[in-house]
């Protein structure tokens, strides 16, 4: 598959006049017919809703565009909670997943009526001695253990997750949170992250309603939701195929009907909570090249660095790489592309194939969409970027500024009556 950037170096170069690189960009109209298309792949299930997952673009302009599809907010800290309530998302558009929460969180979240995903049996008596009471609508979730395999190998290894309940837990944990006054409960499970597979959701589906009817044989509890989390991922790389949703939603089809109806529960909603499927081919970091350099390797310095965009750093992660203008050239120099931060993983590339760079190319980095932007630091005091949105009409609309140092020295008390020099 080839990887096209969304937007065009004439473009960018109109951009720049008012926004320097380097900054993340979003595509509004890509945004919004993704939005569409998963709707419409789960539109079978009358309740489907997506509880998107903020930590992965925590931004007010992107949250409301899929308020927009009825879509929800899974938050997983107090701050999550606040930017959701700000955008106007309501209690039962709110998905709380609890993960060693505090208790000031717990109580925010019941204040605010979101509904709570309990990740521990602990967290039972924790969040009744918080709050006072147990929610009428809970969730919690499920950790099955050992490793979670599909036909094309090992996927992920939940038996080395931090998260979830055993089924011997959860079964116990629904007989006394439905004791204490829970009413409607919900199940929820993460098994792998960033699948590229049409099979994991069903699949994945198909283990939670067997386990859904069981529990509803062993504790009598009103099942009213099963949340599939997220883990449906996007190609980060050139020679993957992206998910198909509407393939995806049709396999979770088929295990609801085969699994659920027969168990008279064909009226449990579905939930996801998708975050990477949601955004990640639909943002961008565009920066500039401004320095070469020729020693054992040939390095191409960009004024991007990790503190823009970590996963290169930290995980090794692939992330393409598009020289505006040159998108026909032939890919005939290699390069490591790197940032300015005094660490030596900060590179977006290594050993890449890339057409002949020149200073003041503008480089697009595709799919920081999500976890972008909001796994960004101030590491060397480097400032985080401003958020765009290009939006569908080709207009573009700054939906984050970019930090300022006045931003950097904000917290500190002994900078008061200081005028930071520029």
């Amino acid at each position: 598959m080839e990887k096209k950037p969304f937007v065009t170096k004439s473009q960018v170069e109109e951009i720049v006049r008012t926004y320097p690189t380097p900054f993340h960009l979003y595509d509004e109209k890509g945004i919004r017919e993704n939005a569409k298309k998963v709707k419409e792949a789960f539109a079978w299930n009358p309740n489907f809703r997506e509880y998107f997952a903020v930590k992965a673009t925590p931004n007010p302009y992107i949250l409301k565009i899929l308020q927009e599809y009825d879509m929800g907010c899974d938050c997983s800290s107090y701050t999550e909670l606040m930017l959701a309530k700000s955008c106007g998302f309501d209690g039962k558009h709110i998905m709380f997943s609890s993960n060693d929460t505090p208790a000031e969180e717990f109580a925010y979240a019941d204040e605010l009526g979101a509904i709570i995903n309990l990740d521990d049996f602990t967290h039972i008596d924790f969040l009744e001695e918080t709050i006072g009471h147990i929610p009428e609508t809970i969730s919690c979730r499920y950790n099955p253990g050992g490793v979670f395999e599909l036909s094309n190998g090992i996927m992920d290894n939940p038996g080395d997750s931090k998260y979830g309940m055993t089924k011997d837990q959860l079964i116990e944990a629904y007989k006394i949170l439905k004791s204490k006054g829970a009413k409607k409960f919900g199940v929820h499970a993460f098994l792998a992250s960033n699948t590229v597979t049409n099979e994991y959701y069903p699949k994945l589906a198909r283990e939670l309603f067997e386990l859904v009817v069981e529990l509803k044989e062993k504790t009598g509890c009103d099942i009213a939701f099963v949340n599939l989390s997220g883990g449906v991922g996007i190609p980060y790389t050139p020679d993957k195929e992206p998910n198909d949703i509407s393939v995806i939603g049709e396999g979770v089809h088929k295990a609801f009907d085969e699994v659920m109806v027969p168990a008279g529960l064909g009226d449990v909603a579905i939930y996801c909570e998708m975050g990477r499927f949601m955004l990640g081919p639909y943002g961008c970091l565009v920066t500039k090249a401004i320095h070469e350099k020729h020693i054992y390797k040939e390095y191409i310095g960009v004024d991007a660095c990790a503190a823009n965009l970590m996963r290169p750093a930290i995980y090794g992660a692939y992330h393409h790489i598009t020289v505006l203008g040159k998108e026909d050239a032939p890919c005939d120099h290699t390069y490591d592309v790197t940032g300015s931060l005094c660490e030596n993983c900060d590179k977006f590339a290594v050993d890449r194939q890339l057409p002949k760079i020149d200073m003041g190319d503008y480089l697009v980095i595709h799919d920081t969409g999500a976890h972008g932007f909001s796994m960004g630091y101030n590491y060397n005091g480097r400032l985080r970027s401003a958020e765009l949105l290009l939006k569908e009409d080709g207009s573009v609309k700054m939906i984050r500024r970019a930090e300022t140092p006045e931003d950097y020295f904000a917290t500190f008390d002994c900078f008061d009556d200081i005028k930071i020099e520029r």
